[in-house]
């Protein structure tokens, strides 16, 4: 990929970035409880899991 990218790839991208991020720790009793919080990952909240390696963005 080129150097010097558009602005509107730089954004594209970034979003994709920040998708994958894990979900705040906050969420998982939130959203499960906190009897079976103790037990399930924050990155199992996360919608979309891409990696830069495995899975490629329309950016």
């Amino acid at each position: 990929m080129a150097t010097i990218k558009p602005s509107g790839r730089k954004r594209r991208l970034a979003k994709a970035g920040s998708q994958t991020r894990w979900a705040p720790f906050w969420v998982v009793p939130k959203r499960f409880g906190l009897k079976r919080a103790r037990h399930i990952h924050p990155s199992r909240v996360t919608s979309k899991k891409r990696d830069w390696r495995r899975s490629r963005t329309k950016a």
